[in-house]
């Protein structure tokens, strides 16, 4: 069995440094360009390969150079790809990044293969996997998002990139990841402080969501269920790219949960895996292993 079933794209993301992002219709020059193993899914699936995890990627790749270099990163963490399926002509996805010099960035992504994933294929692999924690995002068809319904153990929807969701399919969330942005979209609240936090939560839980985490950046996290709220500060670091950084959160999350972590003990080391992905360039090879997070004193 495996206890993590992580569902969603792969991407090759094309990154260019630049001291500020181009206003439209500027022309910049960068300082820096670099291609780096990408993709809100196969983020989260090495994530929680790194944490020890006993993880399957469940997603679709091309049949070319980025998508074995996807392939081998995705096995590099010892990830299964039984159920990662390559599409006879269309290319893996692509991102075009860019990142500023204070570490932030813009993404656009072209989603190539990752528009084949099909229901069939999600309800077919977690039949097969059984797992304790299913993780998706929403860079494959909702169509295919919405066959996440169907696992059997416990279920997180990561709703990025913002887009509406099929009704039947929020009563089955069990946990909510949105950021900021993302819960502007969907509660019309904007989180600045734990008070909007809640109100925007109790939105979600009026929808359907069982427990929301709002992911906050640097302020942290709002973990709410309808009964309480709490905040979590972040681990501060000084971040260098923060391209992923979301990802390894979601990731380690549903890794810590399967192995039987509660809410409130599993939040702080994802935090600390989201926080030391920022301090290095790229997703995939950014993130931390276990040792790593254990060697903080978690």
């Amino acid at each position: 069995m495996s206890r993590v079933v992580v569902v969603g794209s792969a991407n090759m993301d094309l990154v260019v440094s630049a001291a500020c992002f181009p206003l439209p219709g500027e022309t910049l020059l960068g300082h820096g360009f670099a291609s780096h193993p990408g993709g809100k899914g196969a983020n989260a699936a090495v994530a929680a390969g790194r944490m020890g995890s006993d993880i399957a990627f469940v997603g679709m790749l091309g049949p070319d150079a980025f998508g074995d270099a996807l392939a081998s990163s995705l096995e590099g963490a010892n990830v299964s790809l039984e159920y990662t399926l390559r599409a006879e002509a269309t290319p893996t996805g692509v991102a075009l990044i860019t990142v500023s010099d204070g570490g932030e960035n813009t993404i656009v992504v072209a989603p190539g293969a990752n528009a084949l994933v099909a229901p069939e294929d999600v309800e077919a692999a977690l039949s097969a996997l059984d797992p304790a924690v299913t993780l998706v995002s929403l860079e494959i068809p909702l169509a295919a998002v919405a066959a996440c319904a169907a696992a059997p153990g416990f279920l997180i929807l990561n709703p990025a990139p913002a887009a509406d969701l099929p009704n039947g399919l929020w009563k089955r969330i069990d946990l909510l990841t949105p950021n900021e942005a993302e819960t502007r979209f969907y509660t019309d609240v904007d989180p600045v402080d734990d008070e909007a936090c809640l109100k925007a939560a109790h939105v979600f839980f009026a929808k359907g969501a069982r427990c929301v985490l709002i992911t906050l950046g640097k302020r942290g996290s709002f973990l709410a269920t309808p009964e309480m709220g709490r905040p979590f500060p972040n681990l501060e670091v000084r971040a260098v790219d923060t391209t992923g950084a979301g990802d390894a959160f979601n990731g380690a999350l549903a890794a810590f949960l399967a192995e039987g972590l509660d809410l409130e003990a599993a939040i702080p080391l994802a935090s600390a895996v989201g926080a030391l992905t920022c301090t290095k360039r790229g997703a995939q090879e950014a993130m931390p292993t276990r040792a790593e997070i254990e060697n903080l004193g978690f």
